[in-house]
């Protein structure tokens, strides 16, 4: 069977991996001349099951006030960007804001990442694929004592869920991050999550790509999806820039600009393009660097380590489809690398990046089938599609091939938005 996967990044270049092993020919179509130019390009680098937590939380408004009335804003609005979509998905995601969904999306996002963290083990046995991998751990850092004390709340999902996690002093904390040694007086603590990985998510994808070729994936980049073509309740073909492409399945991993495609044949998917900015950098002292990924909580900054850099994600800004990578928004990923690890870069070598994370209204990806019996998507997975990436294009290989999952598909489709 002919399946075409619209988007070469990690999410369409992972579904293209496992739909190549269990025997289908397989046509990679994207827009830019590589793979993982876009969302996959500059992430923080986490693998993050353990972090897997929905947007939408009680007291989330009110939070997010105070985040856009801090100095160093980790969130903000761009007004001249906001539309009518912006609003309608804005009340989506505040009708989640509640104890029941949360806990009701956070089990579900769960379930996709420790599946997900599980493929990776699985295919670097297989696979010996050169992404700065590291198996480290997530070390969460609070500034202040009531960060400390408003942890049991987030224990206790994380117990209920049997997820490893340690509760740390300052001096807990350096037995894992030497390098802040020099910065202690900073902080009061932290949470680990021994479980979570780190990664280039670049290379990861490049490494896959070239895997993908030989099993006979044809990439064709540089290629400008323009729609999708339906009759009598299939998908037909997709219209292209360089002509129409036929298919028997189509499968959409289009992040941010999945909801653009998917319109075109009526299909209203509710994903909104979250901006989010990195730097990374060179390692010029090994002895200050960090080891793995390190979460300033109050900055809401991730300082992640690859072999010979760092990188630093941080800020979520409402700003519709704008890429401009004004130098003012540096201002919080600069100062927490700074702040947290005095010397171990020079900042003045950055490469700042900025990327569109897709985000679902409950922070859960949208996965599997359509009312289209061969359109299937693998989307929406906001700022937690590298973690989720192999659990979601393995589960979504298994949907297209008639298969029974290995987790369950509860809540996970599209048809969760309609019921």
């Amino acid at each position: 069977m002919h399946i075409a996967i619209l988007g070469g990044g990690v999410l369409g270049v992972a579904s293209a991996w496992y739909l190549a092993k269990s025997g289908h020919q397989v046509t990679v179509i994207d827009r830019q001349n590589h793979v993982a130019q876009e969302t996959s390009h500059g992430n923080a680098g986490m693998i993050s099951p353990g972090y897997s937590s929905p947007w939408a939380a009680p007291g989330v408004p009110i939070k997010a006030i105070g985040w856009m009335l801090q100095d160093l804003a980790p969130f903000m609005i761009n007004l001249k960007e906001v539309d009518g979509y912006t609003l309608s998905w804005m009340t989506k995601m505040l009708a989640n804001c509640n104890t029941h969904s949360y806990q009701t999306n956070k089990a579900r996002m769960l379930r996709i990442a420790q599946y997900s963290r599980d493929c990776f083990v699985e295919i670097r046995k297989e696979l010996n694929l050169d992404y700065d991998a590291r198996q480290r751990g997530t070390l969460q850092l609070f500034r202040k004592q009531k960060q400390i004390d408003a942890l049991h709340k987030d224990i206790k999902v994380l117990q209920e869920l049997g997820i490893e996690h340690q509760k740390l002093d300052m001096d807990g904390c350096l037995l894992h991050e030497p390098a802040l040694a020099q910065v202690k007086d900073k902080f009061v603590g932290g949470l680990r999550l021994p479980g979570d990985e780190t990664g280039d998510c670049f290379k990861f994808t490049t490494a896959l790509a070239k895997e993908c070729e030989k099993l006979g994936v044809n990439f064709m980049m540089n290629t400008r999806i323009e729609k999708l073509n339906e009759s009598k309740g299939k998908i037909t073909s997709v219209s292209t820039d360089a002509g129409i492409i036929m298919a028997d399945n189509f499968l959409c991993a289009l992040g941010s600009y999945s909801p653009q495609v998917l319109k075109t044949v009526g299909i209203d998917v509710p994903i909104y393009p979250i901006k989010g900015y990195s730097l990374t950098l060179p390692i010029e002292d090994e002895s200050r660097a960090p080891q793995s990924t390190i979460m300033d909580e109050t900055y809401k900054v991730a300082v992640t380590r690859f072999d010979d850099r760092i990188r630093v994600g941080g800020t979520a800004e409402i700003a519709s489809y704008n890429l401009e990578c004004p130098k003012k928004r540096r201002a919080s990923v600069d100062f927490v690398i700074q702040d947290m690890f005095p010397g171990a870069t020079d900042i003045a070598k950055a490469e700042f990046w900025t990327g569109l994370r897709p985000m679902t209204p409950d922070s859960t990806p949208v996965l599997g089938g359509t009312r289209y019996s061969n359109l299937f998507l693998n989307t929406g997975h906001g700022t937690l599609g590298w973690t989720m990436s192999l659990g979601s294009a393995k589960f979504v290989c298994d949907i297209i091939n008639q298969k029974i999952p290995d987790i369950d598909p509860e809540g996970l489709s599209i048809e969760r938005y309609y019921a």
